[in-house]
Protein backbone atom coordinates (compact mmCIF):
# COMPACT_ATOMS: atom_id res chain seq x y z
CA UNK A 1 0.00 0.00 0.00
CA UNK A 2 3.03 2.34 1.05
CA UNK A 3 4.58 1.96 -2.39
CA UNK A 4 1.74 2.38 -4.25
CA UNK A 5 0.63 5.78 -2.63
CA UNK A 6 4.40 6.60 -2.67
CA UNK A 7 3.71 5.86 -6.60
CA UNK A 8 0.45 7.76 -7.16
CA UNK A 9 2.38 10.79 -5.07
CA UNK A 10 4.76 10.65 -7.60
CA UNK A 11 2.90 10.49 -10.57
CA UNK A 12 0.79 13.48 -9.51
CA UNK A 13 3.61 15.44 -8.52
CA UNK A 14 5.45 14.46 -12.15
CA UNK A 15 1.79 15.52 -13.78
CA UNK A 16 1.69 19.00 -12.12
CA UNK A 17 5.61 19.60 -13.31
CA UNK A 18 4.74 18.67 -16.80
CA UNK A 19 2.37 20.99 -16.46
CA UNK A 20 4.51 23.91 -15.42
CA UNK A 21 6.60 22.77 -18.06
CA UNK A 22 4.69 23.64 -20.68
CA UNK A 23 2.40 26.59 -18.82
CA UNK A 24 6.66 28.07 -18.39
CA UNK A 25 7.43 27.40 -22.38
CA UNK A 26 4.11 28.73 -23.64
CA UNK A 27 4.35 32.15 -20.62
CA UNK A 28 8.37 32.39 -21.73
CA UNK A 29 6.95 32.23 -25.80
CA UNK A 30 4.48 34.94 -24.49
CA UNK A 31 6.73 37.47 -22.72
CA UNK A 32 9.41 37.19 -25.45
CA UNK A 33 6.78 38.55 -27.47
CA UNK A 34 5.88 41.14 -25.06
CA UNK A 35 9.36 41.93 -24.43
CA UNK A 36 9.65 42.66 -28.28
CA UNK A 37 6.34 44.67 -28.04
CA UNK A 38 8.52 46.80 -25.42
CA UNK A 39 11.59 47.42 -27.22
CA UNK A 40 9.75 48.68 -30.22
CA UNK A 41 7.01 51.03 -28.22
CA UNK A 42 10.43 52.46 -26.43
CA UNK A 43 12.35 52.82 -29.71
CA UNK A 44 9.48 54.77 -31.17
CA UNK A 45 8.61 57.13 -27.98
CA UNK A 46 11.58 56.34 -25.34
CA UNK A 47 10.86 57.79 -22.00
CA UNK A 48 8.71 60.47 -22.33
CA UNK A 49 5.76 62.58 -21.91
CA UNK A 50 3.75 60.90 -24.20
CA UNK A 51 5.00 57.35 -23.41
CA UNK A 52 4.05 58.38 -19.74
CA UNK A 53 0.61 59.21 -20.88
CA UNK A 54 -0.08 55.78 -22.50
CA UNK A 55 1.21 54.46 -19.43
CA UNK A 56 -0.25 56.19 -17.14
CA UNK A 57 -3.79 55.58 -19.04
CA UNK A 58 -3.29 51.80 -19.80
CA UNK A 59 -2.98 51.65 -15.74
CA UNK A 60 -6.53 51.78 -15.35
CA UNK A 61 -7.94 49.38 -17.93
CA UNK A 62 -5.64 46.99 -17.25
CA UNK A 63 -6.80 46.48 -13.91
CA UNK A 64 -9.49 44.59 -15.75
CA UNK A 65 -7.83 42.83 -17.81
CA UNK A 66 -4.66 41.34 -16.27
CA UNK A 67 -5.30 42.65 -12.78
CA UNK A 68 -8.68 40.92 -12.43
CA UNK A 69 -9.49 39.17 -15.39
CA UNK A 70 -6.02 37.68 -15.55
CA UNK A 71 -4.56 34.18 -15.33
CA UNK A 72 -4.59 34.41 -11.63
CA UNK A 73 -7.01 36.95 -11.16
CA UNK A 74 -9.99 36.72 -8.94
CA UNK A 75 -12.56 36.40 -12.04
CA UNK A 76 -9.90 33.34 -13.16
CA UNK A 77 -9.20 32.45 -9.18
CA UNK A 78 -13.47 32.40 -8.52
CA UNK A 79 -14.28 30.33 -12.03
CA UNK A 80 -11.54 27.70 -11.26
CA UNK A 81 -12.58 27.37 -7.27
CA UNK A 82 -16.12 26.81 -7.57
CA UNK A 83 -16.69 25.19 -11.12
CA UNK A 84 -14.13 22.72 -10.30
CA UNK A 85 -15.61 21.26 -7.42
CA UNK A 86 -19.22 21.32 -9.39
CA UNK A 87 -17.45 18.96 -12.68
CA UNK A 88 -16.72 15.94 -11.31
CA UNK A 89 -16.32 14.42 -14.93
CA UNK A 90 -13.96 16.60 -16.93
CA UNK A 91 -14.07 14.16 -20.22
CA UNK A 92 -17.96 15.10 -20.25
CA UNK A 93 -20.12 18.13 -21.59
CA UNK A 94 -21.17 20.57 -18.39
CA UNK A 95 -24.53 20.08 -17.12
CA UNK A 96 -27.64 22.20 -17.37
CA UNK A 97 -26.56 23.27 -14.22
CA UNK A 98 -23.12 24.39 -14.67
CA UNK A 99 -24.14 25.31 -17.95
CA UNK A 100 -26.47 28.13 -16.07
CA UNK A 101 -24.07 29.30 -13.58
CA UNK A 102 -21.37 30.41 -15.92
CA UNK A 103 -24.26 32.16 -17.85
CA UNK A 104 -25.47 33.86 -14.57
CA UNK A 105 -21.96 34.84 -13.56
CA UNK A 106 -21.26 35.78 -17.19
CA UNK A 107 -23.86 38.14 -17.55
CA UNK A 108 -23.46 39.81 -14.12
CA UNK A 109 -19.55 40.18 -14.71
CA UNK A 110 -21.12 41.80 -18.55
CA UNK A 111 -23.32 44.83 -16.71
CA UNK A 112 -20.97 45.68 -13.64
CA UNK A 113 -18.02 45.81 -16.25
CA UNK A 114 -19.68 47.94 -19.08
CA UNK A 115 -20.88 50.50 -15.85
CA UNK A 116 -17.39 50.74 -15.30
CA UNK A 117 -15.86 51.09 -18.81
CA UNK A 118 -19.03 54.13 -19.16
CA UNK A 119 -18.22 55.54 -16.09
CA UNK A 120 -14.53 56.27 -17.11
CA UNK A 121 -14.75 56.99 -20.36
CA UNK A 122 -17.67 60.39 -19.21
CA UNK A 123 -14.70 61.12 -16.67
CA UNK A 124 -11.48 60.07 -18.32
CA UNK A 125 -10.25 63.82 -17.70
CA UNK A 126 -11.26 64.11 -14.27
CA UNK A 127 -9.81 60.77 -13.47
CA UNK A 128 -6.51 61.61 -14.85
CA UNK A 129 -6.31 65.17 -13.33
CA UNK A 130 -6.96 63.65 -9.48
CA UNK A 131 -4.50 60.63 -10.15
CA UNK A 132 -1.40 62.57 -12.01
CA UNK A 133 -2.33 65.91 -10.26
CA UNK A 134 1.23 66.88 -10.01
CA UNK A 135 2.09 66.36 -14.30
CA UNK A 136 1.75 68.96 -16.90
CA UNK A 137 -1.91 70.26 -18.16
CA UNK A 138 -0.56 68.29 -21.67
CA UNK A 139 0.53 64.92 -19.73
CA UNK A 140 -2.69 64.93 -17.92
CA UNK A 141 -5.31 65.97 -21.59
CA UNK A 142 -3.30 63.34 -23.30
CA UNK A 143 -3.70 60.85 -20.72
CA UNK A 144 -7.34 61.31 -20.40
CA UNK A 145 -7.82 60.90 -24.54
CA UNK A 146 -5.77 57.44 -24.21
CA UNK A 147 -8.30 56.32 -21.55
CA UNK A 148 -11.44 56.96 -23.50
CA UNK A 149 -10.13 54.98 -26.44
CA UNK A 150 -9.60 52.07 -23.96
CA UNK A 151 -12.32 52.45 -21.65
CA UNK A 152 -14.12 49.10 -23.50
CA UNK A 153 -11.23 47.02 -22.29
CA UNK A 154 -12.89 46.91 -19.15
CA UNK A 155 -15.88 44.70 -20.50
CA UNK A 156 -12.72 42.10 -22.30
CA UNK A 157 -11.52 41.65 -19.11
CA UNK A 158 -14.64 40.59 -16.88
CA UNK A 159 -15.22 38.34 -19.74
CA UNK A 160 -11.64 36.25 -20.66
CA UNK A 161 -11.12 35.93 -16.65
CA UNK A 162 -14.08 33.82 -17.11
CA UNK A 163 -12.79 32.08 -20.11
CA UNK A 164 -9.47 31.46 -18.75
CA UNK A 165 -11.07 29.95 -15.61
CA UNK A 166 -13.11 27.37 -17.65
CA UNK A 167 -10.37 26.38 -20.03
CA UNK A 168 -8.34 25.97 -16.85
CA UNK A 169 -10.66 23.89 -14.60
CA UNK A 170 -10.62 21.69 -17.94
CA UNK A 171 -6.57 21.45 -17.83
CA UNK A 172 -6.38 23.29 -21.31
CA UNK A 173 -3.72 25.25 -20.29
CA UNK A 174 -1.78 26.38 -23.36
CA UNK A 175 -4.55 29.12 -24.62
CA UNK A 176 -4.99 31.37 -21.39
CA UNK A 177 -1.09 31.32 -21.46
CA UNK A 178 -0.42 32.28 -25.16
CA UNK A 179 -3.23 34.87 -26.11
CA UNK A 180 -1.51 37.38 -24.42
CA UNK A 181 0.90 37.19 -27.32
CA UNK A 182 -2.31 38.17 -29.90
CA UNK A 183 -2.27 41.67 -27.52
CA UNK A 184 1.52 42.32 -28.02
CA UNK A 185 1.78 41.57 -31.18
CA UNK A 186 -1.56 43.45 -32.52
CA UNK A 187 0.31 46.65 -30.92
CA UNK A 188 3.85 45.91 -32.67
CA UNK A 189 2.00 45.69 -35.98
CA UNK A 190 0.08 49.70 -35.66
CA UNK A 191 2.75 50.83 -33.91
CA UNK A 192 5.39 50.20 -36.71
CA UNK A 193 2.66 51.41 -39.59
CA UNK A 194 2.52 54.26 -37.82
CA UNK A 195 5.60 55.38 -37.46
CA UNK A 196 5.63 59.28 -36.43
CA UNK A 197 2.34 59.28 -34.53
CA UNK A 198 3.41 62.34 -32.05
CA UNK A 199 0.36 62.18 -29.65
CA UNK A 200 0.51 58.00 -29.37
CA UNK A 201 -2.81 57.23 -29.69
CA UNK A 202 -2.08 54.35 -31.78
CA UNK A 203 -1.02 52.60 -28.46
CA UNK A 204 -4.13 53.16 -27.03
CA UNK A 205 -6.11 51.93 -30.54
CA UNK A 206 -3.98 48.84 -30.61
CA UNK A 207 -4.55 48.05 -27.05
CA UNK A 208 -8.21 48.15 -27.24
CA UNK A 209 -8.11 46.00 -30.79
CA UNK A 210 -5.35 43.69 -29.36
CA UNK A 211 -7.56 42.78 -26.13
CA UNK A 212 -11.09 42.45 -28.11
CA UNK A 213 -8.96 39.97 -30.38
CA UNK A 214 -7.62 38.18 -27.20
CA UNK A 215 -11.29 37.39 -26.33
CA UNK A 216 -12.15 36.48 -29.69
CA UNK A 217 -9.26 33.94 -29.90
CA UNK A 218 -10.80 31.95 -26.63
CA UNK A 219 -14.55 31.64 -27.31
CA UNK A 220 -14.24 28.70 -30.05
CA UNK A 221 -12.34 26.60 -27.27
CA UNK A 222 -15.10 27.82 -24.58
CA UNK A 223 -18.49 26.70 -27.30
CA UNK A 224 -16.44 23.25 -28.36
CA UNK A 225 -16.15 22.52 -23.82
CA UNK A 226 -20.13 22.41 -24.01
CA UNK A 227 -20.82 26.08 -22.84
CA UNK A 228 -23.37 28.23 -24.75
CA UNK A 229 -23.94 31.82 -23.51
CA UNK A 230 -27.37 32.67 -22.85
CA UNK A 231 -28.19 36.10 -20.54
CA UNK A 232 -29.31 34.89 -17.60
CA UNK A 233 -30.50 37.06 -14.46
CA UNK A 234 -30.84 34.58 -11.85
CA UNK A 235 -28.76 36.40 -9.02
CA UNK A 236 -30.74 36.19 -6.38
CA UNK A 237 -31.67 32.63 -4.41
CA UNK A 238 -28.91 31.47 -6.10
CA UNK A 239 -26.64 29.30 -3.90
CA UNK A 240 -24.05 28.77 -6.06
CA UNK A 241 -23.76 32.19 -7.73
CA UNK A 242 -23.49 33.24 -4.36
CA UNK A 243 -20.29 31.28 -3.27
CA UNK A 244 -18.98 32.85 -6.40
CA UNK A 245 -20.03 36.63 -5.10
CA UNK A 246 -18.36 35.44 -1.74
CA UNK A 247 -15.39 34.75 -3.34
CA UNK A 248 -15.30 36.86 -5.98
CA UNK A 249 -16.11 40.90 -4.29
CA UNK A 250 -13.22 40.46 -1.86
CA UNK A 251 -10.79 39.10 -4.51
CA UNK A 252 -11.89 42.06 -6.52
CA UNK A 253 -11.41 44.43 -3.60
CA UNK A 254 -8.19 43.13 -2.62
CA UNK A 255 -6.82 43.41 -6.29
CA UNK A 256 -8.44 46.73 -6.41
CA UNK A 257 -6.87 47.87 -2.96
CA UNK A 258 -3.53 46.23 -4.99
CA UNK A 259 -4.63 49.18 -7.82
CA UNK A 260 -4.41 51.76 -5.41
CA UNK A 261 -0.81 51.06 -4.33
CA UNK A 262 0.17 51.64 -8.00
CA UNK A 263 -2.06 54.98 -8.49
CA UNK A 264 -0.20 56.33 -5.00
CA UNK A 265 3.20 55.03 -7.11
CA UNK A 266 1.63 57.38 -10.15
CA UNK A 267 1.20 60.28 -8.18
CA UNK A 268 4.24 60.30 -6.44
CA UNK A 269 6.26 59.50 -9.92
CA UNK A 270 4.48 62.34 -11.50
CA UNK A 271 6.36 64.73 -9.47
CA UNK A 272 9.95 63.48 -9.93
CA UNK A 273 10.88 64.00 -13.75
CA UNK A 274 9.23 63.43 -17.30
CA UNK A 275 9.41 59.30 -18.19
CA UNK A 276 9.80 58.54 -14.56
CA UNK A 277 6.47 56.29 -14.60
CA UNK A 278 7.78 54.73 -18.12
CA UNK A 279 10.51 53.96 -16.42
CA UNK A 280 8.73 52.19 -13.47
CA UNK A 281 6.57 50.59 -15.84
CA UNK A 282 9.05 49.12 -18.06
CA UNK A 283 11.41 47.73 -14.66
CA UNK A 284 8.17 46.14 -13.94
CA UNK A 285 7.80 44.45 -16.88
CA UNK A 286 11.68 43.40 -16.94
CA UNK A 287 10.95 41.70 -13.70
CA UNK A 288 7.44 39.88 -14.40
CA UNK A 289 9.68 38.32 -17.03
CA UNK A 290 11.33 35.88 -15.07
CA UNK A 291 8.56 36.11 -11.87
CA UNK A 292 5.29 36.11 -13.74
CA UNK A 293 6.81 32.64 -15.65
CA UNK A 294 7.63 31.04 -12.34
CA UNK A 295 3.99 32.03 -10.78
CA UNK A 296 2.04 31.29 -13.64
CA UNK A 297 3.97 27.81 -14.25
CA UNK A 298 3.46 26.68 -11.12
CA UNK A 299 0.17 28.15 -9.45
CA UNK A 300 -1.82 27.69 -12.31
CA UNK A 301 -1.86 23.68 -12.64
CA UNK A 302 -1.31 24.33 -8.44
CA UNK A 303 -4.41 25.97 -7.57
CA UNK A 304 -7.07 24.04 -9.12
CA UNK A 305 -5.07 20.61 -7.19
CA UNK A 306 -5.34 22.95 -4.19
CA UNK A 307 -9.28 23.15 -4.39
CA UNK A 308 -9.92 19.93 -5.28
CA UNK A 309 -7.71 18.65 -1.82
CA UNK A 310 -9.38 21.05 0.48
CA UNK A 311 -12.85 19.34 -1.05
CA UNK A 312 -11.32 15.75 0.06
CA UNK A 313 -9.90 17.55 3.21
CA UNK A 314 -6.20 16.33 2.62
CA UNK A 315 -4.41 18.52 4.27
CA UNK A 316 -1.52 16.47 4.34
CA UNK A 317 -1.46 16.83 0.71
CA UNK A 318 -1.85 20.90 0.56
CA UNK A 319 0.81 20.90 2.66
CA UNK A 320 3.41 18.75 0.73
CA UNK A 321 2.78 20.71 -2.75
CA UNK A 322 2.17 24.01 -0.85
CA UNK A 323 6.12 23.41 -0.15
CA UNK A 324 7.48 21.74 -3.11
CA UNK A 325 6.22 24.47 -4.85
CA UNK A 326 7.24 27.89 -2.72
CA UNK A 327 10.40 25.82 -2.27
CA UNK A 328 11.43 26.05 -6.44
CA UNK A 329 10.53 29.03 -6.72
CA UNK A 330 12.56 30.23 -4.18
CA UNK A 331 15.14 27.89 -5.50
CA UNK A 332 14.94 29.57 -8.65
CA UNK A 333 14.15 33.07 -7.80
CA UNK A 334 17.36 33.95 -6.08
CA UNK A 335 19.54 33.59 -8.54
CA UNK A 336 17.41 35.94 -10.91
CA UNK A 337 17.62 38.36 -8.14
CA UNK A 338 21.53 37.62 -8.06
CA UNK A 339 21.62 38.28 -11.78
CA UNK A 340 19.49 41.59 -11.98
CA UNK A 341 22.14 43.47 -9.54
CA UNK A 342 25.05 42.10 -10.95
CA UNK A 343 24.67 42.30 -14.53
CA UNK A 344 20.71 44.28 -15.00
CA UNK A 345 22.41 47.65 -16.74
CA UNK A 346 24.01 45.77 -18.89
CA UNK A 347 20.79 43.39 -19.64
CA UNK A 348 18.35 47.08 -19.79
CA UNK A 349 20.69 48.72 -22.10
CA UNK A 350 20.99 44.84 -24.59
CA UNK A 351 16.97 44.87 -24.98
CA UNK A 352 15.83 48.74 -24.72
CA UNK A 353 19.48 51.09 -25.51
CA UNK A 354 18.34 52.33 -29.26
CA UNK A 355 16.03 54.91 -31.44
CA UNK A 356 14.59 57.04 -28.75
CA UNK A 357 15.84 55.05 -25.68
CA UNK A 358 19.06 56.67 -24.53
CA UNK A 359 21.33 56.47 -21.44
CA UNK A 360 19.58 58.27 -19.49
CA UNK A 361 16.37 56.41 -19.68
CA UNK A 362 18.33 52.90 -19.30
CA UNK A 363 19.57 53.97 -15.99
CA UNK A 364 16.20 55.16 -14.48
CA UNK A 365 14.94 51.72 -15.51
CA UNK A 366 17.99 50.04 -13.82
CA UNK A 367 17.33 52.07 -11.25
CA UNK A 368 13.54 51.02 -10.46
CA UNK A 369 14.57 47.21 -11.31
CA UNK A 370 17.42 46.91 -8.59
CA UNK A 371 14.78 48.06 -6.17
CA UNK A 372 11.84 45.82 -7.22
CA UNK A 373 14.38 42.49 -7.59
CA UNK A 374 14.43 42.21 -3.50
CA UNK A 375 10.58 41.68 -3.51
CA UNK A 376 10.75 38.47 -5.78
CA UNK A 377 11.20 36.16 -2.55
CA UNK A 378 7.96 37.69 -0.69
CA UNK A 379 6.55 38.16 -3.95
CA UNK A 380 6.05 34.08 -4.74
CA UNK A 381 5.70 33.53 -1.52
CA UNK A 382 2.42 36.03 -1.17
CA UNK A 383 1.13 34.75 -4.58
CA UNK A 384 1.33 30.77 -3.18
CA UNK A 385 -0.29 31.68 0.05
CA UNK A 386 -2.93 33.62 -1.34
CA UNK A 387 -4.13 30.54 -3.50
CA UNK A 388 -4.40 28.51 0.28
CA UNK A 389 -6.78 31.15 1.46
CA UNK A 390 -8.66 31.50 -2.01
CA UNK A 391 -8.68 27.22 -1.79
CA UNK A 392 -10.56 27.80 1.07
CA UNK A 393 -12.78 30.19 -0.51
CA UNK A 394 -11.11 33.18 1.95
CA UNK A 395 -10.72 36.01 -0.22
CA UNK A 396 -11.49 38.43 2.40
CA UNK A 397 -8.19 38.03 4.76
CA UNK A 398 -5.78 38.66 1.48
CA UNK A 399 -8.21 41.73 0.87
CA UNK A 400 -8.28 43.46 4.46
CA UNK A 401 -4.57 42.66 4.50
CA UNK A 402 -3.80 44.25 0.80
CA UNK A 403 -6.11 47.52 2.44
CA UNK A 404 -4.35 47.78 5.73
CA UNK A 405 -1.06 48.22 3.55
CA UNK A 406 -2.42 51.26 1.84
CA UNK A 407 -1.50 53.56 4.31
CA UNK A 408 2.40 52.15 4.80
CA UNK A 409 2.49 52.58 1.08
CA UNK A 410 2.00 56.21 1.20
CA UNK A 411 3.86 56.27 4.21
CA UNK A 412 6.77 54.84 2.40
CA UNK A 413 6.91 56.47 -0.98
CA UNK A 414 6.70 59.98 1.65
CA UNK A 415 9.80 59.18 3.15
CA UNK A 416 11.99 58.09 0.42
CA UNK A 417 10.93 60.37 -2.31
CA UNK A 418 9.92 64.09 -0.65
CA UNK A 419 12.09 63.33 2.34
CA UNK A 420 14.92 60.92 1.14
CA UNK A 421 15.00 62.14 -2.37
CA UNK A 422 15.46 58.60 -3.59
CA UNK A 423 13.17 59.59 -6.89
CA UNK A 424 12.42 56.51 -8.86
CA UNK A 425 14.23 53.51 -6.81
CA UNK A 426 11.96 55.15 -3.73
CA UNK A 427 8.85 54.12 -5.56
CA UNK A 428 9.78 50.10 -6.10
CA UNK A 429 11.95 50.00 -2.63
CA UNK A 430 8.33 51.03 -1.44
CA UNK A 431 6.67 48.37 -3.39
CA UNK A 432 9.18 45.84 -2.20
CA UNK A 433 8.55 46.66 1.52
CA UNK A 434 4.85 46.66 0.94
CA UNK A 435 4.83 43.24 -0.72
CA UNK A 436 7.59 41.85 2.17
CA UNK A 437 4.87 43.05 4.72
CA UNK A 438 1.92 41.08 2.94
CA UNK A 439 3.70 38.06 2.44
CA UNK A 440 4.54 37.75 6.34
CA UNK A 441 0.47 38.41 7.11
CA UNK A 442 -0.81 36.33 4.68
CA UNK A 443 1.81 33.18 5.86
CA UNK A 444 0.88 34.10 9.63
CA UNK A 445 -2.80 34.19 9.63
CA UNK A 446 -3.26 31.30 7.68
CA UNK A 447 -2.66 29.34 10.41
CA UNK A 448 -6.47 30.31 11.05
CA UNK A 449 -7.65 27.55 8.05
CA UNK A 450 -4.22 25.05 7.82
CA UNK A 451 -0.98 24.72 9.39
CA UNK A 452 1.38 25.12 7.28
CA UNK A 453 4.64 23.27 7.79
CA UNK A 454 7.09 25.70 7.42
CA UNK A 455 10.14 25.10 9.28
CA UNK A 456 11.72 22.26 6.43
CA UNK A 457 10.70 25.67 3.59
CA UNK A 458 12.63 28.40 5.77
CA UNK A 459 15.23 25.75 6.75
CA UNK A 460 16.11 24.98 3.21
CA UNK A 461 15.87 28.86 2.64
CA UNK A 462 18.56 29.53 4.80
CA UNK A 463 20.99 27.35 2.64
CA UNK A 464 19.70 29.26 -0.76
CA UNK A 465 20.34 32.46 0.52
CA UNK A 466 23.69 31.31 2.14
CA UNK A 467 24.86 29.55 -1.30
CA UNK A 468 23.52 33.14 -3.12
CA UNK A 469 25.48 35.46 -0.74
CA UNK A 470 28.52 33.69 -1.91
CA UNK A 471 27.33 33.92 -5.89
CA UNK A 472 26.15 37.45 -5.48
CA UNK A 473 30.22 38.12 -4.63
CA UNK A 474 31.79 36.04 -7.20
CA UNK A 475 29.02 37.34 -9.94
CA UNK A 476 30.19 41.06 -8.78
CA UNK A 477 33.44 40.34 -9.20
CA UNK A 478 33.34 38.71 -12.46
CA UNK A 479 31.20 41.71 -13.59
CA UNK A 480 33.82 44.09 -12.38
CA UNK A 481 36.63 42.09 -14.20
CA UNK A 482 34.92 42.40 -17.46
CA UNK A 483 34.07 46.59 -16.42
CA UNK A 484 38.21 46.70 -16.40
CA UNK A 485 38.79 44.82 -19.38
CA UNK A 486 36.79 47.24 -21.50
CA UNK A 487 36.41 50.01 -19.01
CA UNK A 488 34.51 52.23 -21.34
CA UNK A 489 30.74 52.18 -21.08
CA UNK A 490 29.61 50.38 -24.72
CA UNK A 491 26.47 49.51 -25.85
CA UNK A 492 27.92 46.65 -28.35
CA UNK A 493 25.16 44.20 -28.23
CA UNK A 494 27.88 41.54 -28.86
CA UNK A 495 29.82 42.56 -25.84
CA UNK A 496 27.05 42.71 -23.65
CA UNK A 497 25.79 39.34 -24.82
CA UNK A 498 29.40 37.84 -23.89
CA UNK A 499 29.66 39.52 -20.50
CA UNK A 500 25.89 38.62 -19.80
CA UNK A 501 26.54 35.00 -21.10
CA UNK A 502 29.73 34.81 -19.00
CA UNK A 503 28.17 35.94 -15.32
CA UNK A 504 25.49 34.11 -15.72
CA UNK A 505 26.98 30.72 -16.40
CA UNK A 506 29.40 31.57 -13.27
CA UNK A 507 26.45 32.25 -11.23
CA UNK A 508 24.51 28.85 -12.21
CA UNK A 509 27.81 26.94 -11.66
CA UNK A 510 28.56 28.55 -8.16
CA UNK A 511 24.82 28.17 -6.66
CA UNK A 512 23.55 24.73 -8.13
CA UNK A 513 26.89 23.69 -6.95
CA UNK A 514 26.48 25.20 -3.51
CA UNK A 515 22.90 24.05 -3.05
CA UNK A 516 23.92 20.77 -3.98
CA UNK A 517 26.91 20.60 -1.50
CA UNK A 518 24.76 22.39 1.37
CA UNK A 519 22.24 19.39 0.56
CA UNK A 520 19.04 21.59 -0.19
CA UNK A 521 16.29 19.57 -0.35
CA UNK A 522 14.57 21.08 -3.58
CA UNK A 523 17.93 20.98 -5.34
CA UNK A 524 18.45 17.58 -4.95
CA UNK A 525 14.83 16.83 -5.87
CA UNK A 526 15.69 18.66 -8.97
CA UNK A 527 18.77 16.84 -9.90
CA UNK A 528 17.41 13.83 -9.18
CA UNK A 529 14.48 14.41 -11.60
CA UNK A 530 16.84 15.31 -14.06
CA UNK A 531 19.02 12.25 -13.58
CA UNK A 532 15.70 10.26 -14.34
Amino acid sequence: MINKSDNFEDGKTTGILRAATLIAAVTIFSKLIGFIRDVIIANYYGASTVSDAYFYAYQIPSLALILLGGVGGPFHSAAVSVFSKLIPNLNEKPSELVNKLYNTFLTGTIIFFTALGVLFFTFSDQIMQLIISEGSPVLISLAAKHLEIMSPIFVIGGIAGIYYGILVTYKHFMLPNISPVILSLVIILMVVLAKNDPTGVVLAWATTIGAICQLVLQYPKIRQIGFKFKPDFHFFNNPEYKNICELLFPAVLSSTVGQLHIYVDMFFASSIREGAWTAIGYANRVFQFPVGILVTAFLVPLFPLFSRLVAKEDYNGIREYFNKGVGTLFLIGIPIIIGILAVGYDCISLIFKRGAFDNDAVFMVTEALWFLSVSILPYVFRDSVTRVYYSFNDSKTPFIIAFSSILLKLALNFVFIKKMGLGIGGVTLSTSLVTLFNACLLGVLISKRITLKYKELFKNLAKMLAAGAVSLAVCFAAAAGFDLYHPEPVSEPLWLILKISCVSIILLTVYVGLNLLFRTEYALAFKERLRR
